[in-house]
């Protein structure tokens, strides 16, 4: 495989990062907007079934048929979830530590 068999991959791969920045965000948005809700559970379910539907037809149209464009939508989307949980991991300065 050459670097011009992997080109066509980076938008793909990109659009998998965006997708999982806004699956694994909205869910830590969520996460904390439950804490302070009298309805948490339709926050809940709302989000996941938004977040799942966004998702899935992100996959699918950026895929178009094509297995390895899902593969690199995919390691994006993985990626987005390192990402989103590196940063949003409690500090030492705000009295979380062990």
């Amino acid at each position: 495989m050459t670097a011009n068999d992997l080109q066509p991959l980076l938008p793909a791969g990109a659009a998998g990062l965006a997708l999982g920045a806004i699956f694994f965000g909205g869910l830590l948005w969520t996460v904390r907007k439950v804490v302070s809700s009298p309805r948490p559970a339709l926050w809940v379910l709302a989000s996941l079934v938004l977040r799942m539907s966004m998702a899935l037809a992100g996959f699918y149209f950026i895929s178009d048929g094509d297995w390895r464009r899902l593969l690199a939508c995919l390691a994006g989307f993985a990626a987005a979830r390192l990402a989103v949980t590196w940063l949003s991991r409690p500090t030492a300065e705000a009295g979380h530590a062990p």
